[in-house]
């Protein structure tokens, strides 16, 4: 198995998660917060998903999707089209509202650009430094794990918050 496969393995166990997260779920749903600090599904898999946009865009020297492909206006958040949501103050995860099929479609859209620019990835590619500003300098390979360490705790969060559904 090739570094680019486990790769593709990772990203589509994101994709699976935040479709099962949202699956069936109406906009009230996807928009509930346990309290008013928590995140919502759809506010933690609309940030996954942009952080995932943000640098794989950056990485890859692409324009985002978000706003390549007008999920921006379909969306039409009252934030920056820059925004990723991090950061945010409980009011902006509260304008977070969007429904399931906005929310699986942009990360669908996000997934397919991510497995092309990541299947063909060898391990010189995995090692060119992307980030100067740390120190050591991050690397490809990296940023790569970090976004698939951010996106794995914000979708099983996502998770979480749709087996809270029932109970309240």
């Amino acid at each position: 198995m090739s570094s680019s496969d486990l790769l593709l393995d990772a990203f589509d166990r994101i994709r699976e998660t935040v479709a099962a997260a949202v699956d069936g779920l109406g906009e009230e749903e996807l928009a509930y917060r346990a309290d008013g600090s928590a995140n919502s599904i759809a506010w933690l898999v609309w940030h996954l998903t942009r952080i995932q946009d943000d640098h794989l865009a950056e990485v890859a020297g692409h324009e985002q999707t978000w706003t390549a492909d007008g999920w921006a206006e379909r969306f039409a958040l009252p934030l920056d089209p820059s925004d990723t949501g991090y950061g945010h103050t409980p009011a902006q995860v509260a304008s977070v509202v969007a429904t399931a099929g906005q929310l699986t479609g942009y990360h669908e859209a996000v997934h397919a650009r991510t497995a092309a620019f990541v299947a063909d990835l060898d391990g010189e590619a995995l090692a060119r430094v992307v980030d100067t500003r740390w120190d050591p300098p991050v690397t490809l390979a990296v940023r790569l794990i970090s976004v698939v360490s951010d996106d794995l705790q914000h979708a099983g969060q996502a998770a979480l918050v749709r087996g809270v559904l029932p109970r309240r």
